[in-house]
C-alpha cells in the first residue's frame, strides 16, 4: 500500500508528524500513503506527514480501511498469555516515520508483568523515542498500551516514556537493520 495515492472520502482526524499536533484533513484532498503498518496509516502531502489512527480509517475509503483492519484482525485473539505474547503485541506498534516496529527499533527498555487475581495480568513498559522533541510519543505509547490490553488476560497496561539511556541507531535490532538496508 505504501506509495499509493489516496483521496479522502470524508474529513479525517490525524496527527501531524513529528509535532504530535491534532489536525483535520479535508475531504477530497489527495495524499500519498507513506506506510500502513500496525493498524495506522501515515499519509504524506508534500513535505508534511500525518498519522491516521485505526478509528479514523473510514475517511480513507471503505475498501482501504477494510484491508488495513483485516491485516490487523486476530493479532491477539486466542493467544494464551505469555511474555512472548506481550512482545508480539509490541511488535505490532510502529514509528509512523520509520517502517520498523518499536521493538526492533530498540525503543523498549523494560517490560514488567505482574500476575493479578483471577489469572489477569498487569503489564508495565518503559520505552523511549528516537528523538527527545518528538511529539508523537503519546500516540506511540497509546498504541502500545492498546495493543497490550488487547491480549485477553491483560487487565491493564502502563507505558511510560523515559529518556535514559538516550536512544541511538545502534539500538536497532539486526532485523530492523535489514529492513532499513543498513547491513
Amino acid at each position: 500500500m505504501s506509495g499509493n495515492m489516496i483521496q479522502l472520502e470524508s474529513t479525517c482526524r490525524a496527527t501531524r508528524i513529528p509535532s504530535g499536533e491534532e489536525v483535520e484533513l479535508p475531504a477530497g484532498h489527495e495524499y500519498a500513503v507513506s506506510q500502513a503498518l500496525g493498524g495506522s496509516v501515515t499519509l504524506k502531502d508534500g513535505a508534511n506527514l500525518y498519522r491516521v489512527a485505526v478509528e479514523d480509517l473510514d475517511a480513507l475509503g471503505e475498501s482501504f480501511a477494510a484491508s488495513i483492519r483485516a491485516s490487523e484482525s486476530g493479532q491477539a485473539a486466542d493467544v494464551p498469555f505469555s511474555e512472548d505474547a506481550v512482545w508480539d503485541a509490541l511488535r505490532q506498534c510502529f514509528d509512523p516515520e520509520i517502517p520498523i516496529n518499536i521493538v526492533d527499533l530498540g525503543l523498549i527498555y523494560d517490560l514488567g508483568i505482574n500476575e493479578l487475581e483471577g489469572g489477569k495480568h498487569a503489564v508495565s513498559v518503559k520505552m523511549t523515542l528516537t528523538a527527545t522533541g518528538c511529539g508523537m510519543g503519546p500516540a506511540i505509547a497509546a498504541d502500545a498500551k492498546a495493543k497490550i490490553e488487547n491480549i485477553p488476560t491483560v487487565e491493564n497496561a502502563e507505558v511510560d516514556i523515559v529518556w535514559d539511556p538516550q536512544w541511538t541507531p545502534h539500538m536497532i535490532s539486526d532485523e530492523g537493520r535489514k529492513v532499513l538496508g543498513l547491513d
